[in-house]
């Protein structure tokens, strides 16, 4: 009964996700080219919080655990485990104050209204997984513009999603670089339950009923450790509390 009424529900929820990224690619363009990186931060902000809407159709539902008074004065670097998509819109929703930037294949780059827009021209950075050299070289750049504008990055260290919530190993290269590049920013773990759910029965229809939930842990000051005790601190911190 629960996958029968998924159907339907998945319709319009899919309708109206498309929609957003439709409406919200025009409303971007505009706010970045007339108005200012500022409006189109809001844009960007206002277009994660409407996905997350659409996935309210679906009886989805968000709970997020961040007890930490987290400064918005430095950078920080986000680490988070990744089970899908719908990861990101309370990421960016969430922590916006944090002015997150993501590191992401670049393939994403292109072809997805209002998502492929931000990642190219909202400051996050896309690296070619087949060219270790360009993405040492991409992700360094990105560091540097963080620390010099105080924004904040979104790290998925196992690097593609988890279909059924069990975590990945980290690739640590990516992280690595971070933390010696920015050895004054604080480095905040993040651990994501349930998304993956969503997916329970493929891409269509989509699982219905959801509580997905982000916990926000302890702040790291990057310079606290070496970067291999610390990608390790920070990885078992993730782990601990998936379900």
């Amino acid at each position: 009964m629960k996958k029968l009424l998924a159907y339907p529900l998945s319709i319009i929820s899919y309708f109206f996700f498309f929609l957003t990224l439709v409406v919200f690619h025009g409303i971007q363009w505009i706010c970045f080219n007339f108005i200012g990186k500022e409006a189109h931060k809001t844009s960007v902000d206002v277009f994660n919080l409407t996905l997350m809407r659409c996935l309210n159709i679906l009886g989805t539902t968000f709970t997020v655990d961040n007890p930490h008074k987290i400064p918005t004065d430095v950078p920080c670097i986000f680490v988070s485990n990744h089970q899908g998509l719908y990861d990101i819109p309370p990421i960016i929703w969430y922590l916006r104050k944090h002015y997150p930037k993501f590191i992401s294949k670049k393939e994403l780059g292109r072809g997805i209204p209002g998502i492929s827009y931000n990642l190219r021209h909202g400051g996050s950075a896309l690296i070619d997984r087949k060219d270790p050299k360009q993405a040492v070289v991409t992700i360094s750049k990105f560091a540097n513009y963080l620390n010099k504008n105080n924004y904040s990055a979104v790290i998925f260290p196992e690097g593609t999603r988890s279909r059924d919530g069990k975590p990945k190993k980290f690739a640590e290269t990516g992280l690595q670089i971070m933390l010696k590049k920015m050895p004054n920013a604080l480095v905040v773990p993040i651990t994501i339950n349930n998304s993956w759910k969503l997916f329970e029965y493929g891409s269509f229809p989509l699982g219905i009923g959801h509580n997905i939930k982000m916990k926000v842990h302890q702040p790291i000051l990057a310079n606290s450790d070496d970067a291999n005790s610390m990608i390790a601190k920070v990885e078992r911190t993730i782990i601990a509390d998936i379900i």
